[in-house]
């Protein structure tokens, strides 16, 4: 008879639902302090509980998990969603949204060329409509 289990190591539970992809990983994490229960952060030992809201910090915004059911034993994919609840506010994702779209205005200095893709992005965000009613080449006689 399988015994059923009410807790969980959380580097385990971690790794198990493919919020990381190595348990090394989501070790490095917790010792980091990018990973807390209600606001507190916690121990890669710590043993976490179905119903247990965890926040994943990662820049720029904190990701907020529920565990609906524990596992030790990493799963497929389509899984997942039987073991845990995405409760990431909505707030947050509008800030994840902005900060794509400013990703190439905000940038490190030192931090090299912008990608093509940084450049595509840049051109996407600029209308060029904008500057055809403006006559930058007119002939000053």
């Amino acid at each position: 008879m399988k015994e059923e289990k009410t807790e969980v190591r959380i580097d385990k539970w971690l790794w198990a639902v493919r919020l990381f992809k190595t348990r090394t990983l989501a070790v490095e994490a917790c010792k980091k302090g990018r990973i807390m229960i209600q606001g507190t952060n916690i121990k890669p030992s710590r043993m976490i509980r179905v119903g247990d809201v965890i926040q994943i910090k990662k820049a720029p915004i904190t990701y907020s998990f529920k565990v609906l059911d524990l596992s030790e034993k990493r799963m497929g994919a389509k899984l997942v969603p039987l073991f845990m609840e995405d409760a990431t506010p909505q707030s947050e994702y509008e800030i994840l949204e902005l900060s794509k779209v400013s990703g190439f205005i905000d940038r490190d200095r030192g931090a090299g060329r912008p990608t093509k893709k940084d450049r595509r992005d840049l051109d996407d965000f600029i209308d060029d409509s904008f500057f055809d009613e403006w006559d930058f080449d007119s002939d000053q006689d």
